[in-house]
C-alpha cells in the first residue's frame, strides 16, 4: 500500500505539472491545429500515466478522471471550446486552480445573467437539470451548451431537491455498500444471478458516492459545484429517459461536444440528416464503450473482451430504434410508464449482467475491493501507531538516576 500511495502521489504531481503547461499554452498559442498539436503529448500521456497505479480505487479513478475525463476536456480547450475556455473571448483566462479542477473532475460551472430589479438574486453557479420531457436524442441534438449557451430557463439551485440528497441518505448507501461487502464473502452460497443482481446495484451505489464524495472536495477547494451524476436512473420511463435524463449525465455532457456533434456535423453533409442523428448516437454509444473497455483494463490489465463496448453499442442500437418507433406511433400509443418503466430497467439489467457485469467479475473486482480496503486500514493503522509512539518519545522524559 505505501508503494501504491507513493506512486499515486507522483502520477498526480505529474497530472498537475502537465495541466499547468496546458494552462500556459493556452495563453500564447491561439485555438486551432497548433494549439491541438501542442496538446497532443499531454493526451498522449494521460491515457498511459494510469497504467503507474495497480489498485481499483486509485488506478480505476484516476483513468476516469484523466485519461477521459481531462483528455476529452483538452481536446475541447484545443479548439477554444468546453469547459476549460473562457466564456467569451473578451473575458480572461479561468485560474490554473479552476483549470485543474475543471479538467480533472466532472464540473458544471453556470454563469447567469443579472438578475431582474427586484428579484431575488441567484445563485451564481448552479446545476443544470434535465426536463423530464427531454429524450437522449433531444439532450444530445437540441441542448445548448452548458458552458456557451447557458439555459437559464431549467435550473435547480443548490440545496434544491432532487440532487443535494441528505447526509441520511449517503450514510445509507455507505452501510448499504458495507453490507454488500460481507455478502460477497458467502457468495459460494449465493444463486449466481443473484449476485449478478448484486453486482449491479453495487456499481450504481458506488459511483453515486464517488461523484458525491468529488462533489464535497470541489465546493470545498473551489467553490463549485459537480453536475448532476445521476437522476433517480430507476425510474426511467424509457432508454431515451435512462440514457439522457438519469444515468451517468456527466459523461454525456462530455461525449455531446466531443463526439455527437462532430458526428453529427460530419455525417448531414455526407448523407443527410435523417442519419446524421442516428450515426451520431451510435458514434457516441460506441467511444463510451471504448472508454468503458480502457477502464477496466486498467483494473484488470487483460486483454480486453468487447463485452462492454458491445453493451453500448447495443443500448445505442436499441435507443434508435426507439426514437423511430416513437416517432412512427406518435399521437397514436404510449405504453403507460408503469410498464414501460419495469421494461426498461430490466433490459438495462439484464444487459449489464450479461455483457458489463462479467468484467468486473474477471478481474475478481470484489475480492480485490476487500483486501484493498482492509489493507488501507491496516496502514492507516500502522500511521497511527507510529505517530503516537512517536509523539510519546517527543513528550516523554527521561528520569536520572
Amino acid at each position: 500500500m505505501e508503494g501504491e500511495i507513493k506512486n499515486f502521489i507522483v502520477v498526480w504531481i505529474t497530472v498537475l505539472a502537465s495541466l499547468f503547461y496546458c494552462h500556459t499554452i493556452g495563453k500564447f498559442i491561439p485555438k486551432g491545429t497548433t494549439r491541438l498539436f501542442t496538446l497532443l503529448p499531454i493526451t498522449s500521456l494521460f491515457l498511459f500515466l494510469h497504467l503507474k497505479l495497480t489498485t481499483i480505487h486509485l488506478g480505476s479513478i484516476t483513468c476516469f478522471f484523466i485519461a477521459w475525463l481531462a483528455n476529452f476536456k483538452l481536446l475541447l480547450f484545443a479548439f477554444g471550446q468546453g469547459p476549460l475556455s473562457s466564456p467569451s473571448s473578451s473575458s480572461p483566462p479561468i485560474s490554473f486552480p479552476r483549470f485543474v479542477l475543471i479538467a480533472c473532475l466532472p464540473i458544471k460551472i453556470h454563469h447567469h445573467p443579472p438578475p431582474p430589479p427586484n428579484l431575488q438574486k441567484p445563485s451564481k453557479i448552479e446545476i443544470k437539470e434535465y426536463p423530464s420531457h427531454k429524450s437522449l436524442e433531444t439532450v444530445l441534438l437540441h441542448a445548448r451548451n452548458p458552458i456557451t449557451e447557458p439555459d437559464t430557463t431549467r435550473s435547480t439551485k443548490l440545496g434544491s431537491k432532487g440532487y443535494h440528497k441528505s447526509p441520511l441518505d449517503y450514510a445509507t448507501k455507505v452501510v448499504f455498500i458495507a453490507i454488500l461487502l460481507q455478502v460477497y464473502k458467502y457468495k459460494e452460497h449465493v444463486h449466481a444471478k443473484l449476485i449478478l443482481l448484486v453486482y449491479c446495484f453495487h456499481v450504481y451505489v458506488s459511483l453515486e458516492l464517488l461523484l458525491a464524495l468529488m462533489t464535497v472536495l470541489a465546493r470545498a477547494i473551489g467553490q463549485v459545484e459537480l453536475e448532476p451524476p445521476f437522476n433517480e436512473p430507476y425510474r426511467s420511463s424509457s432508454l431515451q429517459d435512462f440514457w439522457g435524463r438519469r444515468w451517468n449525465l456527466i459523461v454525456a455532457s462530455i461525449l455531446r461536444p466531443t463526439v455527437y456533434d462532430p458526428v453529427r456535423r460530419i455525417s448531414g453533409r455526407l448523407m443527410g440528416k435523417k442519419w446524421a442523428s442516428v450515426m451520431a448516437i451510435i458514434a457516441t454509444f460506441s467511444v463510451s464503450g471504448l472508454m468503458h473497455e480502457l477502464v477496466f483494463y486498467n483494473m484488470g490489465r487483460e486483454k480486453p473482451t468487447w463485452e462492454v463496448t458491445w453493451f453500448f453499442v447495443i443500448h445505442g442500437v436499441c435507443l434508435v430504434l426507439e426514437i423511430w418507433v416513437k416517432k412512427a406511433l406518435y399521437g397514436k400509443f404510449r405504453l403507460p410508464a408503469i410498464v414501460s418503466g419495469p421494461v426498461v430497467v430490466v433490459f438495462v439489467v439484464a444487459t449489464g449482467s450479461w455483457l458489463f457485469i462479467p468484467a468486473f467479475l474477471r478481474c475478481h473486482a470484489d475480492v480485490r475491493v476487500r483486501r484493498e480496503i482492509a489493507t488501507f486500514v491496516e496502514f492507516v493503522k500502522e500511521i497511527v501507531v507510529s505517530f503516537g509512539f512517536r509523539s510519546f518519545n517527543v513528550v516523554s522524559v527521561p528520569h536520572g538516576d
